[in-house]
């Protein structure tokens, strides 16, 4: 059997066979307002699982503005006090909580705070690991909307195990978030 591309999930039709389909999640591969594909349909066998994440900000039409806007995901399901997104086909909700604020720059409400490649990165946070490209289109995308960078993009381990391009920034409530791009995939847990 050979190894899906990047980017595609297998599936099992009803024969068995394992069939290969393309799951695209790539920034750089469609227009900055576009949709992003979903998860194989329901019942599909995926090559790795999705992940849910439900993340509190203290305003639903900001949310919608960065995470639909900004960052060009599908809005999914709704209620008066939350929205799922489609996050590169993993679920990400943001649930209204009154006056919760997660932080701003320099407010110190992050948990904590870690040095990495002389920087201080916000703890927590979450975000993507995408292909090159789309990183770089999605970095292109967060300046013309005007996002202040926790960590502005650039190329962190040059030339080491783990050799990526990352960026933090914040969500209009301060979730911090870091998206990633490795010069190898491969080497995502290399030491």
């Amino acid at each position: 059997m050979t190894r899906p591309e990047s980017g595609d999930a297998v599936t099992k039709p009803a024969s068995g066979d394992a069939v290969t389909r393309p799951v695209s999640g790539d920034v750089a591969a469609r227009p900055v307002s576009g949709d992003v594909a979903a998860r194989p349909a329901p019942g599909d066998a995926v090559s790795r699982p999705g992940f849910h994440l439900a993340i509190p900000v203290d305003d639903l039409a900001a949310a919608r503005a960065f995470y639909g806007g900004v960052l060009g995901l599908t809005e999914g399901r709704s209620a008066d006090a939350w929205v799922d997104w489609n996050f590169h086909g993993h679920q990400v909700v943001t649930h209204v909580v009154p006056g919760h604020r997660a932080t701003a720059p320099g407010d110190g409400h992050d948990a904590g705070h870690n040095p990495v490649d002389g920087h201080s990165v916000p703890v927590p946070h979450f975000g993507l690991i995408m292909a090159v490209p789309a990183f770089h289109a999605l970095a292109d995308r967060l300046r013309a909307a005007g996002t202040e960078f926790v960590i502005e993009p650039y190329q962190r381990f040059a030339g080491e195990p783990g050799e990526q391009w990352t960026m933090f920034f914040r969500d209009p409530a301060g979730n911090a978030l870091e998206f990633k791009a490795f010069r190898d995939e491969t080497q995502v847990f290399a030491k």
